[in-house]
């Protein structure tokens, strides 16, 4: 087999367990009942995903300092303030993304 032939093999076998493994657990879903202690458990994963992907992008994107390395740290304070004020999402993202432009376009 020549490399090609090893890499293609190994994207088609890893895509394949990854589905696998994906699948496995629409199916497990549908015939295990769960501890209500896992239950409660799991309606928590969306809100701790969700900053986990998020603080890394704001605080770790320019932080070779300077003004422009403010731009996102701002702009996230001012959608956290506009979401708490107004707990509207559309809000949230258009004054955060607003003022993230208008940072950038300033600095």
């Amino acid at each position: 087999m020549t490399d090609s032939e090893y890499y293609w093999l190994v994207a088609l076998l890893l895509g394949l367990g990854t589905f696998l493994i994906r699948f496995s657990f629409i199916l497990v879903v549908d015939r295990v009942t769960f501890p209500e202690a896992v239950v409660r458990m799991l309606r928590f994963i969306p809100a701790s995903v969700l900053p986990a992907i998020i603080v890394p992008a704001v605080l770790l994107h320019g932080t070779d300092g300077g003004p422009v390395g403010l731009a996102r740290p701002v702009a996230a304070l001012v959608a956290v303030l506009a979401a708490r004020k107004t707990r509207n999402i559309l809000v949230t993202i258009l004054s955060g993304m607003a003022t993230l432009w208008l940072l950038r376009a300033i600095l």
